[in-house]
């Protein structure tokens, strides 16, 4: 990709009780920009949506007079709820994903027992390809998908910039699971390399930061410090190789808390499930469905 003669100003909103974060991509000669994978506020006790965090996005936006001209989704999140329908109502801004979110709604439509759910994609505003191009602003941004993470998965390149979410996290936090329905370590690895063929001096942005070693968060790292430094991919290693170690961790893992809560939303665009009669939204859980700790024991949903 050529780089532009100028580039987007990032910056990033940390969620803390979620280690996620949210993006303001603007484009400092027009002050349009992009919201990427903005987060809505779960009260994990009293089981409540609210938009604390989300309102600290339209401060920032409206306080530096930017205009918003995409939202945009890297993938349907499992640990956390999107905020993205609740900005659409803010800014009247479109939203944006993958076109492979559809494999991704089919298996969780299934695994929740939806059958009157359109898995189509049809909750997002634009579904993006691979190789797709569109603007913020003046600047060009360019879509690659990135599935290993999940099968929907996509990295969003605006010049200098790209967000990868939950591909790559910082260098010494190494990578993403890959044991999600749908995920794949090969593909994961796949997904990186193509990553890091970007210019070397490419702004990488993670979606996720767990401070490693209680260190304060940070999310902002390049191709050539992802390439040298990264703890799953330094020194030049195999896919086979990647994908043992990948595989074996993810074995370690347990669910994300909020995997049942919050793909039963994202699949829908970040929206909740239809109020009932009584006006209110109701959220299902699949009993004994997931009977192991790890991901990696999840029944593969029937064709």
């Amino acid at each position: 990709m050529t780089m532009t003669d100028h580039h987007p100003v990032v910056t990033g909103f940390y969620h803390e009780d979620t280690n996620s974060i949210a993006y303001v991509a603007a484009d400092p000669a027009t002050g349009r920009c992009a919201i990427i994978d903005p987060v809505l506020d779960f009260d994990r006790a009293r089981r409540g949506t609210h938009t604390t965090f989300a309102d600290r996005m339209v401060a920032f936006v409206r306080g530096r007079g930017l205009t918003v001209e995409w939202i945009l989704d890297t993938h349907p999140h499992a640990d956390h709820f999107s905020a993205a329908p609740y900005l659409k109502e803010v800014f009247g801004a479109p939203t944006a994903i993958g076109e492979h979110v559809v494999t991704v709604q089919r298996i969780w439509k299934e695994i929740y027992n939806l059958p009157d759910f359109p898995a189509d994609g049809s909750q997002w505003d634009r579904l993006f390809k691979d190789g797709e191009r569109f603007r913020i602003g003046e600047l060009e941004a360019e879509v690659i998908f990135s599935p290993g993470h999940t099968a929907a998965s996509i990295t969003y390149v605006n010049a200098d910039a790209a967000f990868v979410h939950d591909t790559l996290f910082m260098p010494d936090g190494g990578t993403a699971r890959a044991d999600f329905p749908g995920g794949d370590a090969r593909a994961l690895y796949r997904s990186i390399r193509r990553i890091l063929e970007l210019p070397p001096e490419t702004r990488l942005f993670t979606g996720h930061d767990y401070q490693p070693g209680g260190r304060e968060p940070i999310w902002e790292s390049t191709v050539a410090e992802q390439r040298e430094h990264n703890i799953h991919l330094r020194g030049g290693v195999t896919e086979d190789a990647f994908v043992r170690t990948r595989e074996e961790r993810d074995r370690t893992l347990s669910l994300p808390g909020l995997l049942l809560d919050a793909l039963q939303v994202n699949i829908r665009g970040g929206r909740l499930p239809k109020p009932e009669a009584n006006g209110v939204s109701y959220l299902k859980i699949p009993l004994n469905y997931f009977r192991e700790t790890g991901c990696a024991a999840i029944r593969a949903p029937k064709d």
